[in-house]
């Protein structure tokens, strides 16, 4: 299990990397010690974003209550994380053909620097101060013996992230390509991959079609949830079916995760406040049914999955199934939770917030010799 970092003295500055801007900060023991930087990526011209990576980390550092111990930030894939390579990335092309980011930061800056993929630590900060730690807090309330360990992360954005957390420990890859969600089959329309059905491109472009319009004049997300709710005048019906098919393809990817992985699921990035339109549509692919030859039905997944956003929902996977047992051949009973299920909910921290505290409990992981 990951060791509690929460009273950690020491400091790391911490950046969260995205297409459009950089957010960074500098954190000890889970939490920020700095206000944020944030700084346009200039994802079309490498020289502009690597000296806004190193003015921000600058500016960061200048306000650190105590000089940093290391550097540690997610950045999108592909990449070599363990060496500080950066590959061809789709959102930031201006680093295609590589770019050695991390010894760049070290020579810079005379810290280690350690890189990993942001879904990664988005999914590892949810594991270790966010959603994770709430669900079983609720479990402990109830008085129930359940416990959650595992968790895949997915963050719905510009793009779609995802990471993998098991036992406590953040799951890399030996390519440093675990947790590459965005690769998945496109449930809807299937020579494409999951990121084009569930991502702020593919909100906006099945609005536009269903509204009759170009997707050039298809509105934000965040303007789309206010159609889809009444507060805001345009294609209402539209917008509630774009949000639809992007549960639905959002939990089939999930639903794939977590037939392997058999924990938690957590949803982040910039489309999650709009979950309260998207959320039921995921939870029911996640229960769906598969059909064999003979036309029989079974659940694709063994667990029941609840929405841990819904009220009734939540009280329902919080109480479990209990059942008293006799040990066959004794006098002897046995409590069992009789209910495999898996829970699916909103971060509790923010995405930046859990990248943050993510890269922070990495960076304090590899200093103190873990892999």
């Amino acid at each position: 299990m990951t060791p509690d970092r929460s009273r950690d003295p020491r400091v790391v500055m911490t950046l969260d990397a995205g297409g459009t801007s950089l957010r960074f900060c500098a954190m000890r023991g889970n939490a920020p010690v700095t206000e944020r930087v944030v700084l346009p990526s200039e994802a079309q011209d490498l020289g502009r974003c690597l000296a806004n990576i190193v003015h921000g980390f600058t500016r960061t550092r200048d306000r650190c209550p105590e000089p940093p111990v290391a550097i540690s930030f997610g950045f999108p894939g592909p990449a070599d994380y363990r060496a500080g390579i950066i590959g061809d990335l789709p959102n930031l092309p201006a680093f295609r053909g590589g770019v050695a980011l991390g010894p760049m930061l070290e020579e810079k800056f005379a810290i280690p620097t350690f890189i990993n993929n942001d879904g990664s630590l988005f999914a590892y900060g949810e594991a270790i101060a966010g959603f994770l730690p709430h669900v079983n807090g609720l479990l402990a309330a109830a008085g129930s013996s359940k416990r959650y360990a595992s968790l895949v992360g997915i963050t719905l954005g510009t793009g779609l992230g995802g990471g993998i957390v098991c036992d406590g420990s953040p799951l890399l890859g030996d390519n440093s390509g675990a947790g590459q969600i965005w690769l998945l089959r496109n449930k809807l329309e299937r020579d494409t991959n999951a990121e084009e059905g569930a991502c702020i491109r593919a909100v906006r472009r099945a609005y536009a079609q269903r509204a009759g319009i170009d997707v050039s004049q298809a509105p934000r997300p965040k303007d789309l949830f206010e159609i889809g709710t009444g507060a805001r005048p345009g294609h209402k019906a539209a917008a509630l079916e774009a949000f639809r098919r992007l549960g639905e393809v959002a939990g089939d990817a999930l639903a794939q995760a977590l037939t392997l992985v058999d924990g938690l699921g957590v949803v982040g990035g910039g489309i999650a406040g709009a979950s309260s339109l998207f959320l039921p549509a995921l939870v029911d692919e996640m229960n769906g049914t598969y059909a064999d030859a003979s036309g029989r039905r079974f659940r694709r997944l063994g667990p029941v999955v609840f929405n841990l956003e819904d009220t009734a929902q939540r009280e329902a996977f919080v109480r479990g199934g209990p059942r008293e047992m006799a040990v066959p051949g004794s006098a002897r009973r046995v409590q069992t939770d009789a209910l495999a299920r898996v829970g699916v909910g909103i971060s509790r921290l923010g995405t930046s917030e859990a990248v943050s505290v993510g890269a922070y409990a990495f960076a304090l992981q590899r200093l103190d010799g873990g892999r």
